[in-house]
Formats: structure tokens, sequence, C-alpha cells
């Protein structure tokens, strides 16, 4: 199963924006459930950082086909101070947080 962690910071003047984008790729996933696929966004202390966790059954994974998702990435490098950077992860253990 893939899974992924991406973490970037944004430009404290595009933050709450890039939450707003954010929020609106939960609300067309909440809307269309895809299956096989789970996903979390956190957004750190400092109000820039943001970490995303990405796990998919399938893969290509379902949020590609998310237009949401497209319109959050389209404008991301624009918004960021530090661009995003992914790297794929192996769960070591976990209590009641990837569902398994």
């Amino acid at each position: 199963m893939p899974q992924n962690l991406i973490r970037y910071q944004t430009k404290p003047d595009e933050a709450d924006a890039n939450s707003k984008l954010v929020r609106a790729v939960y609300a067309e996933l909440h809307r269309d459930r895809p299956d096989g696929f789970r996903y979390a966004t956190l957004r750190l202390e400092d109000g820039v950082t943001f970490v995303h966790i990405a796990l998919s059954e399938r893969d290509p994974s379902p949020i590609l086909a998310v237009k949401a998702f497209g319109e959050f990435q389209a404008g991301i490098r624009d918004r960021c101070a530090e661009p995003p950077i992914a790297q794929a992860f192996t769960e070591v253990g976990s209590y009641r947080f990837f569902g398994g």
C-alpha cells in the first residue's frame, strides 16, 4: 500500500488560503468517498507548516481524480516558502490511527 508523508511551509500570508484549498479537497472526498484511500492534513503550531499523510490501497492514488486536489496543487509552489517534500514511509506501529 503506497504511504506518503508530504511536508511544506507556506508563506505567512498564504497559510489561510492554503487551508481553504485543503478543506475543499476534504469536502470533495467526503462527498465522493473513494474506496481504499485515507488522507489527513495537519497544520502545525507555527501556522505555516503543513503535513499531509496519504495511504492508498490503489496505484495510482484516487486523490489524483479529485478535482479540488488539482486546484490545490495548481498554485502550491507560489504559496510556499519551502516547497513540498514527499517521502514514502513504513508504519512501525500505531494505535487507532491508520485503521489497521
